[in-house]
């Protein structure tokens, strides 16, 4: 009786015990019963909408970048991470790259540069459920600089970008895209130039234009005609002649350069500002060839007159007679190769400007160095951040053609395009 009733209790006892261990089991693991959602590595794919084309020293291009879970699992952590491929001919403040989660504001990827590839991975990561997806807001550039102080040593005719997506603190990837980005500059050009002017006599008319081919919207844009200290300049603003102030370097003083467009100017993506221009050579300018050059400057240094990142059309030489003779009407055909690409399709004009179409020859591109070259292959001159020289100092570089007559090789934008 006793040892029944001991019986009895001892497997009350151990029935009991067990409930409370596996009571303590479930506590301290409640998702035993059902698979975590991170018990396993989350398969990931992403897709990127890169920009057909961006704008050498433009404004950033959004795009987006895709990126679905694709498995059963959920993730906490997705990472984006960016290689950008631009060859070795760009300096390290070339290339920006900003993204956006949530919100209007624009945070900046840090980017590290080596051997041409600039390397980043967004800040922020994201929590992504099995077979969901979200779409990343970015932007790409290539300021070739910062505002005010543009650099032209080096370029690229394309970025070769690649998009990885990998999971957790120390994932590896599981997905990449890889997309090829078009990288194109501003272009300038003079059209109507006569083929004569008189020293001290009437001023001849012809048009200057500026075109921005590529989807990126430009600011801080110097449109300069540079032409010799025996020049006076004029532009046809809102019905009336407006005379400008020729600017110069202290490297190059009988260089003028004239700001067609007006400094700072801004551009809108494919688009083309044309001005129409008065020039005047007075009565002391020296007779023979002269050349006149367009160069569009962008984020020219405030310190440093000319030096920015800087694209040059086609320079158009025009004889200048003596006092008393007779202008030819006939417009020029001396031009020069321009080391500016040349622009696609047909571009709008920008607001508040006179539209119209140039005729300036613009072929060729300068590559493999980061100098400026002339006609012959000599090398003329560096820009840069470092401040080496200002453009304007190619000057030295000129040629007197004639009676003393200043003609010059046109600058040429400093560009390692592949």
């Amino acid at each position: 009786m006793n040892t029944t009733a001991r019986t009895a209790r001892s497997s009350t006892v151990v029935a009991g015990t067990g409930l409370l261990l596996a009571a303590a089991v479930l506590a301290l693991a409640p998702g035993a019963t059902a698979a975590p959602a991170d018990s396993g590595p989350p398969s990931l794919s992403v897709s990127t909408a890169a920009p057909a084309e961006i704008g050498a020293a433009g404004l950033p291009v959004a795009f987006t970048t895709k990126v679905t879970n694709t498995g059963p699992n959920d993730t906490s952590y997705a990472r984006l991470i960016y290689r950008i491929d631009a060859t070795t001919g760009v300096m390290p403040d070339a290339v920006s790259l900003e993204y956006r989660l949530t919100g209007t504001v624009w945070k900046k990827v840090p980017l590290t540069y080596a051997g041409g590839v600039f390397s980043g991975e967004v800040p922020e990561t994201f929590p992504l459920a099995a077979g969901a997806s979200r779409t990343v807001q970015m932007r790409l550039g290539m300021p070739m600089g910062t505002p005010h102080n543009g650099d032209s040593n080096g370029g690229t005719r394309q970025l070769k970008m690649t998009t990885l997506v990998s999971y957790g603190a120390s994932g590896a990837a599981t997905g990449e895209d890889h997309d090829t980005v078009k990288v194109d500059g501003l272009s300038t050009a003079l059209s109507g130039v006569p083929r004569t002017a008189v020293a001290g006599g009437p001023a001849v008319t012809f048009t200057a234009s500026v075109t921005n081919p590529s989807a990126s919207a430009y600011a801080n844009v110097d449109d300069v005609l540079f032409t010799n200290r025996h020049t006076t300049v004029q532009v046809l603003r809102g019905g009336r002649w407006t005379t400008l102030t020729p600017r110069t370097s202290a490297a190059e003083p009988d260089l003028y350069g004239y700001d067609v467009v007006g400094r700072d100017a801004s551009l809108a993506p494919h688009s083309r500002t044309t001005v129409t221009v008065r020039l005047t050579y007075r009565k002391d300018a020296p007779l023979g060839a002269a050349s006149l050059n367009p160069c569009a400057i962008v984020n020219e240094s405030p310190d440093e007159p000319f030096r920015g990142t800087t694209d040059c059309g086609a320079f158009t030489t025009i004889t200048v007679k003596a006092p008393g003779s007779s202008p030819s009407p006939t417009p020029s055909a001396s031009t020069s190769a321009s080391a500016s690409p040349t622009p696609s399709g047909t571009p709008a004009a920008t607001s508040g400007t006179t539209s119209g179409t140039t005729s300036g020859t613009t072929t060729g591109t300068t590559s493999g160095t980061t100098g400026t070259t002339a006609g012959d292959g000599s090398q003329l001159a560096r820009t840069g951040s470092g401040g080496s020289t200002t453009a304007a100092a190619v000057g030295g570089a000129f040629v007197l053609a004639g009676a003393g007559a200043v003609g010059y090789v046109a600058l040429r934008r400093r560009s390692t395009r592949a």
